[in-house]
C-alpha cells in the first residue's frame, strides 16, 4: 500500500482525524496545540497522527491535500484546512455545524 493509500484510509475509516506535530496530549508546535484545544472545545472525538514520527507522512499528507502545512483537519473525508482555517471556521460557528452529529456521548 502506497503512503497516499495510507492516508486515503486514514481519511475515510476517521470520522474527524488532525495530522498534527505531536499528539493531542502533547502537541510539538503551537498551531497543532490550537488545533486540539479547539477540537477539544467543540467535545468531538478525533483521530490524531503525529506527522513527526513518519517522514512518510508528514510529506504525503501534504501532497495529499496539496497544503503546504501542517495542522491538516478532514471531517468526514473531507480537508477542511490548516490552524487559520479551523480558528475562522471556529470562531463563526461553522466548525461546530460540520461536527454537530459527530459529539461524544
Amino acid at each position: 500500500m502506497s503512503i497516499q493509500d495510507t492516508i486515503r484510509q486514514q481519511v475515510t475509516d476517521n470520522a474527524v482525524i488532525l495530522y498534527m506535530k505531536g499528539t493531542p496530549t502533547f502537541p510539538q508546535c503551537g498551531f497543532s496545540a490550537g488545533a486540539v484545544q479547539i477540537l477539544k472545545n467543540l467535545g468531538v472525538n478525533f483521530a490524531a497522527v503525529n506527522v513527526l514520527a513518519d517522514p512518510e507522512i508528514r510529506q504525503g499528507i501534504k501532497e495529499f491535500a496539496n497544503w503546504p502545512t501542517i495542522p491538516q483537519l478532514y471531517i468526514k473525508g473531507e480537508f477542511i484546512g490548516g490552524s487559520d482555517i479551523m480558528k475562522e471556521l471556529y470562531a463563526s460557528g461553522e466548525l461546530a455545524e460540520m461536527v454537530a452529529d459527530l459529539k461524544a456521548e
